[in-house]
């Protein structure tokens, strides 16, 4: 390995039990990856690793100035502590194999369609509750759980037109999911930006991988915006983004979007509801709104139904969408679904309401209203972590092996006041992924957020999703509110066998790549993919054995 891997020789010893996303155990050997033993890259990473392995501290350096120059001069920052810094994108992508991320997207899609009927049932007929399978009780004790939401479907029957499901991996390397999130999920806009930084700053890496594009997320949006407009608006609805305003920290988000669908950008100073009809102000006059794809919160939304006093919303909001003259994405009310209470029951909804076994496990929760539970979880403290149940941005969170005796004192007494209102859940170590420090590529712990569309007709993941990884060495706090960063997404093209399944069962947004002319390799990163390259002819023209540790020899 080169000198910028030196981390992983001889094993990451000091490092947990985690899965790494680039190197594995070589077979036949009795090391592990934190207890000494030879390493080797995972065969979907091998020309990637033989590539970054060509370079120097200094070319990955000015690797790194060449991205942050790009994301200040386009203004691609985010707000930490009140300060905007680009946002920070590590240059070795995760690369995620085509039948791997069948699985995920086949999980992500069966959890949407399970919580989307949870919505419809719980503000409609209540089925849930009168057959014992959610107590009353749990859904309307959550804090987002709104009256005003009851009795009314939107027009096409879709709450969740965006939703992003956060999954991790198991020291098995399973993909679990960690939390739901169908209110505002953030973070589809750096996956794109990010992959057109990659696509300037290390252009060559993408010579040996068929990656499939992200970029035409922004006209599915639009599509499943425009598919849930009332009936009067036809074919022609009037679209608008509406944000909190340039202070909010994903306001970079909000015009992206916008921007990409061709839309207007507005906030609650621009709308107007009269007769229960929203119209926004415009340089011509007022202009009718059809749909609204709000960033703004429930309570703030509509001071005559939550907040009173809150100035991002427009008056009048809910009565115009109950009557059905403006739908709202997503629909008020869904944060009951994401309340981290719902959440051990998710895999029972998927049960109840499609009749199937979830493809994507839970990561095992404690239900703290159980009394047994709850002692259990009061009497481990130090080797748990308990997460408020509408906490969000990894705010509130407590990480038992990491917190003082006094946290830990002042953490019982609040689960002792209102168990319902935490879970617990065992320590997760999130599998790692090689990170640039400044100095050579060190494991850090990454997890993966996808990011589904529902039109009404189908629900669409695109193909990559957010990988956010946390950057102080040992951290499992990924956020980007915690100083959290982020990874290149590559989800492969299928090939082969795979490519024929997905062909067969009438598939066709599986094999989308970047769709651009793929640059020639130059300097020392084409050297390494040049010799990796020749070196499969190679071995396929002499019918050596292809697994990752004899094609690489370990550390």
């Amino acid at each position: 390995m080169g000198d910028l891997f030196e981390p992983y020789c001889g094993g990451l010893t000091g490092w947990t039990r985690a899965w790494d996303e680039m190197f594995e155990r070589c077979p036949g050997t009795t090391g592990t990856l934190d207890g000494g033993g030879p390493l080797s890259p995972r065969q979907h990473y091998l020309p990637l690793h033989h590539a970054l392995g060509a370079l120097s501290a200094s070319d990955v350096e000015a690797r790194c100035a060449a991205r942050d120059r790009s994301f200040r001069d386009q203004g691609i920052t985010f707000s930490l502590s009140g300060e905007e810094r680009p946002f920070p994108l590590d240059l070795v992508p995760r690369v995620i194999p085509a039948d791997e991320w069948e699985t995920v997207r086949s999980g992500v899609v069966q959890r949407v369609r399970a919580l989307e009927a949870f919505l419809a049932d719980i503000y409609g007929p209540g089925r849930i509750f009168d057959d014992g399978v959610v107590p009353r009780r749990l859904v309307q004790s959550s804090p987002h759980f709104h009256r005003q939401a009851a009795n009314f479907s939107p027009p096409n029957g879709v709450r969740v037109q965006v939703a992003g499901i956060d999954l991790v991996r198991d020291a098995q390397g399973r993909y679990r999911v960690l939390e739901d999130n169908l209110r505002t999920p953030s973070g589809i806009s750096y996956v794109i930006e990010n992959r057109r930084a990659m696509t300037h700053v290390f252009p060559e890496l993408f010579g040996s991988y068929r990656v499939r594009a992200v970029a035409d997320y922004p006209a599915h949006l639009l599509a499943a915006l425009r598919a849930a407009a009332p009936a009067h608006a036809g074919d022609g609805a009037t679209v608008a983004v509406l944000t909190p305003g340039v202070h909010n920290s994903a306001y970079f988000e909000h015009s992206f979007l916008a921007r990409q669908m061709g839309v207007a950008l507005v906030e609650g100073r621009d709308l107007v509801c009269r007769q229960g009809v929203v119209y926004m102000r415009t340089t011509s006059g007022e202009e009718r709104v059809d749909v609204i794809y709000r960033r703004v919160d429930d309570e703030y939304l509509d001071p005559l139904q939550f907040r009173p006093g809150s100035l991002l919303g427009c008056p009048g909001l809910l009565n115009a969408a109950r009557a059905g003259n403006v739908t709202l994405a997503n629909a008020v009310g869904n944060g009951v679904a994401d309340d981290k209470a719902i959440y051990p029951r998710v895999p029972d909804l998927v049960r109840y309401y499609l009749g199937e076994e979830p493809v994507l496990a839970n990561v095992d929760t404690y239900v703290l209203e159980d009394p047994g539970q709850c002692a259990h979880v009061l009497e481990h403290l130090d080797e748990l972590v308990l997460k408020p149940v509408d906490g969000s941005g990894g705010y509130g969170l407590v990480i038992g092996p990491q917190a003082t005796d006094e946290e830990l004192s002042v953490l019982a007494a609040k689960v002792r006041a209102n168990p319902r209102g935490w879970i617990a859940q065992g320590v997760v170590q999130l599998s790692t992924s090689p990170t640039y420090t400044g100095q050579a590529f060190e494991p850090r712990h990454i997890d993966l957020r996808p990011f589904a569309v529902n039109d009404g007709e189908k629900v669409w993941v695109v193909p990559g999703g957010l990988t956010r990884v946390a950057l102080p060495r040992g951290s499992l706090v990924v956020n980007s509110s915690q100083g959290g960063g982020s990874k290149d997404t590559w989800v492969l093209a299928p090939t082969g066998q795979a490519r024929e399944r997905l062909a067969a069962s009438g598939r066709h947004d599986y094999d989308g790549t970047a769709g651009r002319p793929r640059p020639a390799p130059v300097g020392p990163v084409a050297a390494g993919l040049v010799g990796q390259q020749q070196q499969q002819q190679q071995q396929q023209q002499q019918g050596q054995p292809r697994s990752a540790c004899d094609r690489h020899p370990p550390c």
